[in-house]
């Protein structure tokens, strides 16, 4: 067995991360160079970790010392930043490599500012790579922002000996993590990518870690056998039902689940009792993982904005009625389930709503005391699907979390603790090829 401890000394690594509202990405944006300085990663780690802290996304504890130890150049000794304008098109990107002297200040900044780091481009393989730029094609494989995964990683109540899953490797951030704090022979990180899980095992033995590394489908976990803690780094329709089966009593799983739409996503705790029953909740929150591999997304294009921004609609209404509140988290989850198709535009100053499907949209802007003016367009009346929901989440006593039943055969159903307000999950469809990271 390894010793588990990540080295204290900064590693020289050698050559070879959805929220609703977009987060931005310093390694989508950077288009310069900084000075070609040597960065002190040891004071950017500590200054990330103690904005971490200061922003109540991560605890004093366990979770904060491990990220406070761990060299993040190590894991992610290359990373790629976007180089073209937000309308260019192809996109093109830069590597940038540690074992690169004059890209070292601009990656450090990259992989200790918190933002989601871009490590793959087109699934190529993530070792050999040569410190070149790339062109066209997308970016297949990202480290997720660390605020989101410090706080899940908090929330897992991670200690020493727990058996712990990964689903979604990425590059080996969450699994480094769990190395540091449960004892890396206790810890499994799965990819449905074998270059993922190829450079994962490669740079986490580099740190002295040799967890169980596993290339496979993440929605059928690791058949055989039973973990205390389960992890899933990506989005999901619903939680897979061989995780919850994986899920060793006293054990804790959490999952992010998400329709189509990217606006209003939830959080799936679920748990199984030291007698072996599971108990499950759905929790509204304001920040996912990115949508799994094949999983379906609705967008709003750029024209499809505009025309929400400025068209004049097919009519505008004063109303007395406010719309819900931002804050009101556990209304807008039950409208992504119960109204379905609607994506909301998180640029425009004021709400706007948009149904990619049928054409239709709707905006609000306030424009006195208890006043607001209402434009809507296409079939679906959007302001009316609202305000009649909202009527029935404050009749369910506007819960902010909905019990999660999940059925014998897989099925799952979210409804309030009243029972008013209930809807079931999409049944999750195995694929041949895996889940994403």
């Amino acid at each position: 067995m390894t010793s588990g401890h990540i080295p204290q000394t900064t590693a020289t690594a050698t050559p070879q991360a959805e929220r609703p509202r977009p987060a931005v990405d310093a390694a989508v944006l950077t288009t310069t160079a900084p000075e070609n300085d040597e960065p002190d990663v040891a004071a950017l780690r500590a200054a990330m970790v103690a904005r971490l802290r200061d922003a109540g996304d991560v605890r004093p504890g366990p979770v904060s010392d491990a990220l406070s130890a761990l060299p993040r150049e190590a894991l992610m000794p290359q990373a790629y930043v976007r180089r073209s304008a937000d309308d260019e098109e192809p996109r093109r990107w830069d590597l940038l490599d540690w074992a690169v002297p004059a890209d070292r200040a601009e990656l450090a900044q990259v992989l200790y500012s918190g933002v989601s780091v871009l490590v793959q481009h087109d699934g190529e393989p993530l070792l050999g790579r040569t410190h070149s730029s790339r062109s066209g094609g997308s970016i297949t494989s990202t480290s997720t922002l660390m605020s989101l995964t410090a706080s899940l990683l908090d929330k897992l109540d991670l200690r020493p000996g727990l058996r712990v899953l990964d689903v979604g490797t990425g590059a080996g951030v969450s699994a480094a993590v769990a190395c540091q704090i449960c004892g890396d022979q206790a810890v499994t990180t799965l990819d449905r990518d074998p270059q993922v899980t190829d450079a994962a095992a490669a740079r986490l033995s580099d740190l002295g870690f040799r967890p169980q590394v596993v290339c496979g489908s993440g929605e059928k976990g690791v058949p055989e056998q039973e973990f205390d803690r389960i992890f899933v780094s990506y989005s999901v329709t619903c939680v897979p039902t061989a995780l919850v089966e994986q899920l060793a009593p006293g054990g804790k799983l959490l999952a992010h689940v998400t329709s189509s739409s990217p606006s209003w996503p939830g959080l799936a705790v679920v748990r199984r009792t030291a007698d072996g029953h599971v108990t499950a909740e759905l929790r509204a929150v304001e920040f996912a993982h990115r949508a799994g591999h094949g999983m379906e997304r609705i967008w709003l294009g750029e024209e499809f904005r505009q025309r929400m921004a400025t068209d004049p609609g097919t009519w505008t209404q004063r109303s007395m009625l406010a719309p819900p509140e931002d804050s009101e988290r556990g209304f807008w989850l039950a409208a992504d389930h119960l109204l379905g198709g609607l994506v909301r535009d998180y640029s425009s100053e004021h709400l706007a709503i948009g149904a990619p499907g049928s054409g239709s949209w709707m905006r609000a802007e306030p424009v006195g005391h208890r006043r607001w003016s209402v434009t809507t367009h296409g079939p679906r009346d959007i302001w009316a699907e609202l305000q009649d929901l909202a009527r029935r989440w404050r009749a369910a006593d506007s819960p902010d979390r909905y019990q999660l039943v999940v059925d014998a055969d897989g099925g799952q159903r979210a409804a309030s603790e009243c029972g008013r307000l209930s809807w079931r999950l999409p049944v999750l469809r195995p694929r041949t090829d895996g889940a994403a990271s």
